[in-house]
């Protein structure tokens, strides 16, 4: 369920410090990248691949990169799933602007939901240069 929080940024603050601290954190292993194909054709759903979207166009899935792939962008991949009932509202912009602020560089958030594993659940992808950092500044802020 969607949360509504009426709250002062400080509030806001300590609620997702303490959302990021309670969450299960996982931390990809690889280099994925994604692959696209036309609207008209959609992709293989095989045991690799961690999400799909399309748009009017083509279809674009997230896989792990192999030697087939040539001249993509290399991805980095955390996620995090959320225990039932915690109110994560506001995490994703809370999280990627520090992100943003700390390493400069822009991240991709891919959501679904896992009702037997508390709801919503977030794919983060980032440049995997900065996967490290990324992971660090999580922890550091996991960590209070």
């Amino acid at each position: 369920m969607v949360s509504v929080s009426v709250e002062t940024p400080q509030q806001t603050e300590e609620r997702l410090r303490h959302v990021i601290a309670m969450a299960d954190l996982v931390v990809h292993d690889g280099v994925w990248c994604f692959e696209e194909s036309p609207a008209d054709r959609p992709p293989p759903l095989d045991g690799d691949t961690l999400a799909v979207v399309r748009d009017g166009e083509s279809w674009s899935r997230l896989v792990p990169l192999t030697r087939e792939h040539r001249d993509v962008e290399r991805f980095g991949i955390f996620s995090f799933h959320f225990p039932a009932d915690l109110d994560n509202s506001g995490f994703v912009g809370w999280l990627a602007t520090r992100l943003k602020t700390e390493l400069g560089t822009g991240v991709f958030v891919i959501c679904g939901s896992n009702r037997d594993r508390g709801g919503i659940y977030d794919y983060w992808g980032c440049p995997i240069d900065l996967l490290d950092d990324a992971t660090a500044a999580i922890r550091a802020l996991r960590n209070g």
